[in-house]
């Protein structure tokens, strides 16, 4: 009689493992989880309404003399604090607060004043770099669009919102880790990417709110929607959250 072969011998293995065992197949899979219910626009414009009440006049948090130490303050806060960034600058600033005086520091000098920050050798080199072509196109000022912004060495689409957002009143959505995380805890905006939340707040968000709407949502993140330990006790909108740990 021919001996069964080694996948025949497998395959019978595996079918006497599965009559032991029915449900083992079931147990191995996640669950699927039904995806939270969407934000109804009622809800969003009370959201927002209630972060209004709270504070009218939302501040950015890094300081700042005019577009051009904005747009230095915000390509030196990636991966550093606002507050390290503030310390770092307050006496920068203050020698160099053009493109021209911050090309004549020069960038061993500019180093000195910011080494407390992380990566202050690129940074140091970038502010340089985004000094001279701001001199070289276009006239010393910090321009106006998205697509010039992110053209500058050190700038990507989240600074450029910052700046068009905090410098020329523009209906920009800036979104950090904080802003990244709270449009997803709470379903607020879910996204893979920063550019998916993003563009998903810029949808829900009513338009009276977008002036103020990123300051709002990265205040909440920073001081309320923690990272670990979420202080949903005084979360101003824990009634519409949709984060299933939620505490309330």
């Amino acid at each position: 009689m021919p001996k069964k072969s080694a996948s025949n011998a497998k395959a019978t293995k595996a079918k006497k493992a599965k009559k032991a065992k029915p449900g083992l197949a079931r147990a191995m899979k996640a669950p699927k989880l039904k995806p939270p219910r969407s934000w109804t626009p009622e809800e969003v414009r009370e959201a927002f309404s209630r972060f209004q009440k709270a504070n009218p006049e939302p501040k950015g948090e890094l300081e700042h003399l005019n577009p051009f130490t904005l747009l230095v303050a915000v390509v030196l806060s990636a991966q550093a604090t606002d507050a390290g960034v503030n310390r770092a600058t307050r006496a920068l600033f203050a020698t160099a607060d053009t493109p021209q005086k911050m090309l004549a520091l020069g960038e061993e000098k500019l180093r000195d004043y910011i080494r407390t920050i992380g990566l202050y050798r690129t940074k140091a080199k970038n502010v340089i770099a985004l000094s001279e072509k701001l001199i070289r196109d276009f006239g010393g000022e910090v321009p106006r669009t998205r697509a010039e912004i992110e053209s500058l060495p050190g700038a990507g689409r989240k600074t450029a919102n910052v700046v068009l957002n905090m410098a020329y009143g523009e209906h920009t959505m800036a979104v950090d880790t904080h802003v990244f995380r709270v449009g997803n805890r709470t379903g607020l905006a879910p996204g893979k990417t920063p550019l998916e939340v993003e563009l998903g707040l810029e949808r829900v968000i009513p338009s009276e709110f977008m002036l103020h709407a990123h300051h709002w949502l990265i205040l909440h993140g920073r001081y309320t929607c923690l990272a670990r330990k979420p202080r949903c006790e005084v979360c101003l909108i824990n009634d519409l959250c949709r984060w299933p740990e939620k505490t309330v």
